[in-house]
């Protein structure tokens, strides 16, 4: 059967000479992971640009009761981005982001509250021409919710964060002045929460700070959610 769906790519590896293995994030079937013939060959060109992380697509795609990679009978761009593909930092938080999704969202069916958070968030973010440093933050606070462990306060990042250290190296010298700097952490969060527009995360090196509690806080609730490669790439992008 086919089916007519929005869809959000999250990653492709290559497949064959030509093809690639394509995972999306759909408004209809939730995750997918579809075959993509012929998108590497020279002609057309341009083709596996459709393919890159974050990409919004139409798709007319085939379903199996039975699960498993299918193929895509046809696809399109349903939203030409502006600034993302000609923007280093945009692509580095594009490229981080697109690894925690691809990483903590599994479901094969519908949920159209959180397609909907990913398809607004990314369009906003490519319209923004300045004030964008703290998007990945402000995201990954607001995905938490779809994801069943919703953040509505810095303290509660924190405080778990810094008990799970104390839990893992009870005896530790540096517990407290760890939790001390947690806790510096609280307003940031608290503000990013509440309004993002006007937060006041001072400079690369807190927002990196704070992306790595964000990760610890994502790992104690996703289980084997493993390091986020992406990070080490998007810290450097941030810069102070």
């Amino acid at each position: 059967m086919l089916v007519k769906t929005r869809g959000l790519v999250l990653s492709y590896i290559k497949y064959r000479e030509t093809s690639i293995i394509a995972r999306v994030y759909t408004e209809r079937l939730g995750l997918q992971t579809y075959i993509v013939n012929g998108v590497r060959k020279a002609k057309p060109p341009g083709r596996i640009a459709l393919f890159q992380p974050f990409t919004l697509l139409d798709l007319v795609a085939y379903t199996s009761r039975t699960g498993g990679i299918t193929r895509l009978s046809e696809f399109r761009c349903a939203e030409q981005f502006a600034s993302i593909p000609y923007d280093v930092r945009k692509g580095s938080v594009v490229l981080f982001l697109s690894e925690v999704v691809s990483r903590t969202v599994f479901e094969e069916e519908e949920n159209e509250p959180l397609f909907t958070f990913l398809h607004d968030s990314i369009l906003a973010f490519d319209k923004q021409t300045a004030g964008y440093e703290n998007f990945a933050l402000v995201f990954l606070l607001q995905l938490a919710a779809y994801l069943g462990f919703g953040i509505l306060s810095g303290e509660q990042v924190t405080t778990q964060v810094a008990f799970a250290g104390e839990a893992s190296n009870p005896a530790s010298s540096s517990s407290a002045p760890t939790i001390l700097r947690f806790r510096e952490f609280d307003h940031y969060f608290d503000e990013l929460l509440r309004d993002p527009a006007t937060a006041t995360v001072p400079n690369g090196r807190v927002r990196r700070e704070l992306l790595a509690v964000l990760i610890r806080y994502y790992q104690l609730h996703i289980e084997k959610l493993g390091d986020i490669r992406s990070l080490a790439v998007l810290s450097e992008v941030l810069g102070e």
